[in-house]
């Protein structure tokens, strides 16, 4: 079972890393909850892979910054449509 986690975080972080895909993105490529990718990122692959984690922690923190602007277009598109 353990060994099923840390493939999925590694995989995960992977992902991530080549991709700069978000946490709602990853979740879905993945098909598995964005908490479960979060979890699997922020807390069971810094103890696997210290390296992979670091990497993918400035890509977490990249998309943090913009999530207030990627809102904001997605409202904007909203209300171009109706």
């Amino acid at each position: 079972m353990k060994e099923c986690l840390e493939k999925r975080a590694c995989e995960l972080a992977v992902y991530m890393i080549e991709t700069g895909a978000t946490v709602r993105s990853a979740a879905r490529h993945f098909g598995i909850s964005k908490s479960t990718v979060h979890k699997d990122l922020t807390q069971r692959l810094e103890s696997y892979n210290p390296g992979l984690y670091f990497q993918v922690r400035q890509i977490l923190d990249e998309n943090k910054r913009e999530r207030h602007i990627r809102g904001g277009m997605a409202t904007r598109r909203k209300y171009k449509r109706e």
